[in-house]
C-alpha cells in the first residue's frame, strides 16, 4: 500500500492575527521599530487603503485579478510590493486595481 504525500492543506495552520498576537510581536523592540517605520510610510498607508477598498468591495484577490485581466499572482505581487517597499508600482497597475474595486485613483502632492 502506497503512503500518501502530505499536502500544504494537511500541515498549514494559520496564525491568528488578533490583538494578543500583535501585542506579543510588538513586545520585541526590533519588531516594534520596524512596525513603526512601516506604519508611517507612504507605502503602508497606500496598502491600507488598497486592502480597505478590496474588503469594502467584498472581493478576493482572485476576483480582482479577473477584473484586471491578470493572474492572481500579479495582485498578490502588487499588494506585497507595498508591504515590502522593494518594488515600485506602475500608475497603470494601481489604476487597474482601483477600477477593479470600483474606485478611482487620485494622486496628490501635499
Amino acid at each position: 500500500m502506497r503512503e500518501s504525500k502530505k499536502t500544504m492543506s494537511d500541515t498549514f495552520k494559520p496564525v491568528p492575527h488578533d490583538a494578543a498576537f500583535v501585542e506579543k510581536l510588538l513586545s520585541n523592540p526590533e519588531v516594534r521599530r520596524e512596525y513603526e517605520r512601516l506604519e508611517n510610510s507612504d507605502e503602508f498607508k497606500l496598502l491600507d487603503e488598497i486592502l480597505a477598498a478590496r474588503q469594502s468591495a467584498g472581493l478576493t484577490q482572485e476576483q480582482i485579478a479577473k477584473r484586471m485581466k491578470v493572474r492572481k499572482s500579479a495582485v498578490v505581487r502588487l499588494e506585497s510590493a507595498l508591504m515590502s517597499g522593494k518594488d515600485s508600482l506602475s500608475m497603470g497597475a494601481l489604476r487597474k486595481y482601483a477600477n477593479a474595486v470600483g474606485k478611482k485613483l487620485e494622486v496628490h502632492l501635499v
